[in-house]
């Protein structure tokens, strides 16, 4: 198995994970937070596609996908505590996104030889993801940084273990 397949076997489980936790929730329980000061899961859905979308374009650029108008600023860090449903995007909404943007890193990701995975990343990235691997890595990863907190609204909200 070389490094894309096992990246894309990881991006994979990411989603997998991901879909799972939030299958069964409705739009309006995605405004739930995990727990005082913690973001809701709406937002942290937002941030992880507009930090693909940035991080991709970062190592590939040009491959990224076009974001709604707004978008990356309604799930950026001076939005995070926003409650109101307007501000946000249905789950179906952030579904199509995530689907969009795993075929553009994917393809990105399958465009690459092993030699430019090496290549440096970024400088302003270097300090956690030294080469465009690395890159890769993180954005195969990230959703696995946050659905953790899904779990505790999954908990308040009565719904079933589903992993």
């Amino acid at each position: 198995m070389n490094a894309q397949t096992t990246i894309e076997q990881t991006y994979g489980f990411s989603q997998m994970v991901l879909k799972s936790y939030i299958g069964d929730l409705t739009d309006a329980e995605l405004l739930h937070r995990p727990g005082e000061g913690c973001n809701h899961i709406a937002w942290q859905l937002g941030h992880l596609i507009s930090s693909e979308c940035s991080l991709l374009d970062s190592v590939a650029p040009g491959n990224s996908i076009e974001l709604p108008d707004g978008f990356a600023e309604k799930h950026s860090k001076e939005n995070a505590g926003s409650d109101d449903p307007a501000d946000f995007a249905t789950k179906d909404e952030y579904l199509a996104l995530f689907e969009k943007l795993q075929a553009a890193s994917l393809g990105a990701l399958a465009s690459l030889s092993d030699e430019d995975l090496e290549k440096p990343a970024p400088e302003f990235l270097q300090s956690m993801c030294p080469n465009v691997g690395a890159v890769f890595v993180l954005i195969s990863t990230h959703v696995m940084m946050h659905v953790g907190q899904f779990v505790p609204v999954r908990r308040k909200l009565g719904k079933p273990v589903v992993i």
